[in-house]
């Protein structure tokens, strides 16, 4: 399993494990929710703390022999939180159950905040006083696994992230609305590029825009705290105890005030952000008109005001006076908080971009100045609170005289990954083409030839890995080889009960399948590894030019299309097995004979079946990274931008003109032509069913833990 696989096999399990521990207590989602937040982030505190301190103590000053003692300042150079001993993780994981955990946690915090100024005030203390003694002992048990100690990079980072996701989706918290989802988050930093100066954020929620532009920075090999100065605003103050302590867990800090945008501005940043990035509450109708109109950061005038007592959905609630819309409010104060050469990227109502009327007008003047970049239309279902489509709007003060009149429409809403049920998200893969699109438009070829080639590596690498690889314990294991050796050894555990039996028994027919299969299979993967390697020497020796590149995707389809081969005789195989050992079991009377080893044979009958499905997503690695490369070579051809029906287009500012100053993509790039699908994935498509089971039986097991609860609490 890779290393990401990994890390999210532990993500859910430690949240299944926490959730379960929620479920079976008294404590309601919001009640628990600060108080794991706060816990995780201890842990991953120590982790980071684990992570530098022997590095850092063995470059100590030494005078008269003696070391000097460790300072926090030591561990801030490295990003770290110098933890005193009391608030080390493993201290509080071998607290006895005699021991009053409540106070020893908020001792542990309170030795933080002491150190930290930042984070004064911050961490979760009084709430963990109503947590019981046994729950939070369990609790610290179930974030403190063995497997955590061995895993490398920003684990700990990604789980704070995760446990944010869950509880987002529980609406734990300000009904969810403090979390943005991390692919739309990830996309806006990748596109605006954040690489230097102050990023803003006027609506911050848990701090995750912060976060990613962190890592922006970092995937240029520098100090995010060096290069990024952070300010944001948000008006919920256990919203702000989130967001700094998610920059801190990231070895980040941040000045995030208490405010209601709308109205206060205490950053002062009008006209001298780098950056802006937010994810804004959607069609807002509360914002006071009359404080609000004569504000600076309204350059395009207010969008239009209330002259109404009332709305049919919100009998007896007073419009009058109320901006009608808050969308253009936001859209506005993103716009005016840039400096001359700012980027700004926000997510948006899908409403806001064909909106009419006054709201109309203020987007025709912000198009006029030339400086809106690009619009991605995203489907519904990526929020975990809203179910509604959304769009994300790209400024650029600093547009290249070329692009002024026009506007990059991208139609993402076809491109997505389903996540559960309700939920959607985008692949790494899926964020990194969408970025392609924007490479092209803005004359970065080289990054798009980079990825084409990047995913042909990528290919090259899943194929050989079907033969050899290395799994996160650093055991090497053979999924194609390995999957042979144990249908070798399956085939070996009946073979004596077949000495028993007339040659032409029942067993016959399914035993020459499996027989002549076997060989086939064989050769065809012996096949597959030498191609392999021969396209990983050609690919090697190749210029990395368009057209090269173009010929070496289209040259490894056949490879592809053989992996794909090979996971179905995988699965076929595997069948024929078990199709033989039932007909032994059904038909030829095999449980009541004594060489027939009922318990062995079971046992290699799983293990065949668990070496079928490491092949078997192995295979599919090497034809999933083909595809990605296949995707942008057949759109983009000539690696040049060009407009593609159903998701891209320039659109120049006088079509825009003519379409009521519309900013939708889906009314100008079109509809793509509907073609037989001859590329239907079936697997995919059973994934999918079996993502939304899964959905289905947790939700059932949560009911059925409530609805127990409830009786018990009845004396049912």
């Amino acid at each position: 399993m890779a290393q990401l696989e990994h890390i999210e096999a532990i993500e859910r399990r430690l949240w299944s494990a926490a959730d379960t521990l929620r479920a079976n207590s008294n404590y309601a989602s919001n009640e628990y929710f600060l108080p794991v937040m706060g816990l995780v982030f201890l842990r991953h505190a120590y982790s980071r703390f684990l992570g530098v301190k022997d590095d850092i103590e063995a470059h100590l000053p030494k005078r008269g022999g003696r070391t000097r003692p460790l300072t926090k300042e030591d561990f801030s150079e490295k990003s770290a939180i110098f933890l005193q001993p009391k608030a080390q993780f493993d201290t509080l994981v071998a607290l006895p159950d005699s021991a009053d955990r409540a106070r020893a946690i908020i001792d542990a915090m309170e030795s933080i905040e002491a150190d930290y100024d930042n984070l004064r005030g911050v961490l979760p203390k009084s709430e963990y006083q109503e947590l019981d003694n046994d729950v939070l002992g369990q609790l610290l048990r179930t974030l403190n696994p063995e497997e955590l100690k061995r895993v490398s990079g920003d684990v700990f980072g990604r789980i704070y992230e995760y446990f944010l996701t869950q509880f987002a989706d529980q609406k734990a918290h300000d009904g969810g609305e403090f979390f943005t989802p991390v692919s739309l988050v990830s996309l806006i930093a990748n596109v605006i590029e954040p690489t230097g100066g102050t990023v803003l954020d006027p609506a911050c929620g848990s701090g995750g825009m912060f976060v990613q532009s962190a890592r922006v920075v970092e995937a240029h090999h520098e100090n995010p705290t060096e290069k990024l100065a952070f300010y944001g605003l948000e008006k919920n103050a256990t919203t702000i105890r989130l967001a700094k302590m998610n920059l801190a867990v990231h070895g980040l800090e941040g000045n995030i005030q208490k405010a209601i945008t709308y109205y206060e501005d205490p950053h002062e940043l009008l006209g001298k952000a780098d950056f802006v990035m937010a994810n804004p509450p959607f069609n807002v109708d509360e914002i006071d008109a009359d404080k609000v109109k004569s504000d600076p950061r309204l350059p395009f005038g207010l969008p239009g005001v209330s002259k109404g007592s009332g709305q049919k959905d919100k009998p007896g609630k007073d419009r009058k006076g109320k901006v009608s819309n808050g969308n253009y409010i936001w859209i506005s104060y993103f716009y005016s908080y840039l400096n001359e050469q700012g980027r700004a990227g926000f997510v948006m109502s899908s409403q806001a971009s064909s909106a009419g009327r006054d709201e109309a007008k203020v987007r025709q003047k912000l198009v006029e100045t030339g400086n809106v970049d690009v619009m991605v239309a995203i489907r519904s279902n990526f929020f975990y609170t809203r179910t509604v489509p959304c769009e994300i709007w790209f400024l650029n003060r600093a547009k290249p005289e070329e692009h002024r009149n026009k506007v990059l429409m991208i139609d993402a809403r076809n491109v997505y990954r389903k996540v559960t049920r309700k939920i959607y998200d985008f692949s790494p893969e899926q964020e990194q083409n969408l970025l392609a699109i924007v490479w092209l438009y803005r004359g970065e070829t080289g990054r798009y030839l980079d990825l084409v080639a990047g995913y042909c590596r990528r290919m090259l690498a899943e194929g050989a890995a079907c033969y050899i690889l290395k799994d996160e314990e650093g055991e090497t294991i053979e999924p194609l080889p390995g999957f042979i050796g144990v249908l070798t050894t399956l085939r070996g555990a009946v073979e004596p009960f077949f000495k028993t039996l007339a040659k032409d028994a029942a067993h016959a027919e399914p035993l020459k399948e499996l027989g002549d299969a076997i060989p086939l299979f064989m050769a065809d993967v012996e096949k597959f590894r030498k191609t392999v390697f021969e396209q990983q020497a050609t690919l090697g020796k190749q210029k990395m030019t368009n057209g090269e590149l173009k010929k070496a995707v289209d040259r490894l389809a056949t490879l592809a299309e053989t992996s794909r081969d090979l996971v179905k005789q995988a699965d076929l195989l595997y069948k024929l097995a078990c199709r033989l050992i039932e007909t032994c079991e059904n038909e030829c009377g095999a449980k009541g004979s004594d060489t027939w080893s009922g318990r062995d044979i079971t046992r290699a009958r799983k293990a065949a079946d668990e070496a079928r499905a490491l092949a078997v997503d192995q295979l599919k690695q090497v034809r999933y990274f083909w595809k990605q490369a296949h995707w942008l070579t057949e759109r983009f051809p000539e690696a040049q931008l060009r407009d593609v029906a159903g998701l891209v287009k320039l659109v120049n500012r006088s079509e825009i003109a003519a379409n009521d100053w519309s900013l939708t993509p889906g009314r100008y790039v079109g509809v793509a032509p509907e073609e037989e699908d001859e590329d239907f994935d079936f697997e995919e498509a059973l994934r999918e069913i079996h993502v939304e089971l899964e959905d289905l039986n947790a939700e059932a097991v949560q009911l059925a833990a409530t609805i127990k609860r409830n009786f018990e609490e009845l004396g049912v």
